[in-house]
């Protein structure tokens, strides 16, 4: 796992107690204050999996003092490498106590990544509104590789994501904000969608958009996996991974369907887009909620936990009706075709 230095300001005071705290960490090194005699200035070498812990006992001790400052960065390289052999001071940075092992980084990271990127900019605007061209381009000239483009540079997983994670941690704040960022994306792009299909000649025959017209448990099962898998690479530090998941995930290429087919008059052929991007929408969300769940991203207090524990029942519960819903929606337009 990746590693993080800790940056933290305490009370020259708390010194002492702050070695009993780093038990799964590092104290690389500790100097006064130059701006006050009685504050140090502490860095701490942790790995991501037991930076949570730490984290929480640091705050909890120190949270309250005066002039409590935290910022955690990520480590590129560090000497000593951990792993060396027993004995080893690199052996402290990599080992922890029984059972304190996390693999996934700690919930103050994840909260401040995932909400970075659910800001409404005009970068976010500009990249829902050009993945939206590139993907009805893609589909238009049924190019793979360009809706492959579309689906990378397309902003929806992350608020999708923010929208679980504020279930998780019951951040109701964090919710408002995920919907919003995501209504804006989605309806811009819709728009943008419906725009381009008005003026060009668009027909549901067209291959690309055939095949993002219908909906069988594959697609399911692919949009499920790959919630989990969306999940796990912001949890576990590894944003590499999120180019194939936005590919897996495909959020933009059925709107953009939906958005053609619609503005083109084809209401009808576009009700089979708007239950594939309903259905993965949903899958990606519950596949989410789930994956937090089992990692056991929760609110450091108890009383927090408890609302946490609550939405987060709340937020599946929904999730699984609307996918049972669509499932039931399935089951009949296959029937009636049948």
């Amino acid at each position: 796992m990746p590693q993080r230095q800790i940056h933290l300001k305490i009370p020259r005071t708390g010194l002492d107690r702050l070695e009993s705290l780093c038990e799964s960490a590092r104290i690389i090194s500790a100097v006064p204050d130059a701006r006050n005699d009685s504050d140090v200035l502490v860095q701490i070498l942790v790995g991501t999996e037991h930076s949570e812990a730490l984290l929480d006992r640091v705050q909890q001790h120190y949270g309250s003092a005066p002039g409590f400052r935290l910022t955690m960065v990520p480590v590129e390289a560090a000497l000593p490498r951990p792993g060396q052999p027993p004995g080893d001071e690199a052996e402290r940075a990599g080992a922890g106590p029984p059972g304190g092992r996390k693999f996934r980084i700690s919930r103050e990271e994840l909260y401040q990544e995932i909400s970075a990127g659910i800001k409404v900019s005009g970068a976010y605007i500009a990249m829902a509104v050009l993945s939206a061209i590139v993907a009805a381009i893609g589909l238009y000239r049924d190019d793979l590789v360009v809706l492959i483009g579309a689906m990378v540079i397309a902003p929806l997983l992350t608020p999708n994501v923010a929208l679980a994670l504020s279930a998780a941690l019951g951040d109701a704040g964090l919710a408002v904000k995920a919907i919003w960022t995501n209504t804006v994306g989605v309806t811009l792009s819709l728009l943008a969608a419906v725009l381009i299909g008005a003026v060009m000649p668009i027909e549901p025959e067209l291959p690309a958009l055939a095949a993002r017209s219908q909906v069988s448990i594959g697609d399911i099962l692919l949009a499920l996996a790959s919630g989990v898998a969306g999940t796990l690479a912001f949890t576990t530090g590894l944003p590499s991974a999120l180019i194939g998941v936005m590919v897996a995930v495909a959020l933009m290429p059925p709107l953009v369907a939906f958005g053609l087919l619609a503005g083109s008059g084809h209401l009808q052929a576009s009700l089979g887009a708007l239950l594939l991007l309903s259905t993965n929408v949903i899958c990606l969300n519950l596949a989410a909620i789930l994956t937090f769940a089992v990692q056991g991203i929760r609110p450091r207090n108890w009383w927090e936990s408890r609302r946490a524990r609550k939405a987060t029942r709340w937020a599946a519960t929904i999730w699984a009706a609307l996918l049972a819903g669509l499932g039931v929606l399935l089951y009949l337009s296959r029937s009636a075709l049948a």
